[in-house]
């Protein structure tokens, strides 16, 4: 799969509240918005995270490695790091953090 640096208009997160719908299944996007309001220190670990190994030299970093890393930190039975939320994550740092965008590599979106 190609890959390359996602447009600006793939970097927006929604700000608004998840929009799960009468019988409809939530989207990856719904299931990472109430996933991220429920658990804030997981963005800020990601954060910190990023900042150490940036401060250390980084010039790549790849989400799925911090978030190993932050698997292994967290307490024992605390669950929800879902893998498919890293890209959302990545985009979340670099929408915060937008001088790191160099540092993640980011492919296309297919769905909104």
């Amino acid at each position: 799969m190609r890959t390359s640096h996602a447009p600006a208009d793939q970097l927006d997160l929604p700000i608004s509240r998840p929009s799960f719908r009468a019988g409809s299944r939530p989207t990856l996007m719904d299931r990472f918005l109430a996933f991220d309001a429920e658990h804030p220190y997981v963005y800020r670990a990601l954060e910190r995270l990023a900042t150490d190994r940036i401060a250390a030299g980084a010039t790549r970093i790849g989400l799925k490695a911090l978030f190993e890393d932050l698997r292994w930190q967290l307490p024992a039975g605390v669950r929800g790091l879902n893998n498919n939320f890293t890209a959302l994550y990545a985009r979340k740092l670099i929408a915060d953090h937008p001088h790191w965008a160099s540092a993640f590599e980011l492919r296309r979106r297919r769905t909104p």
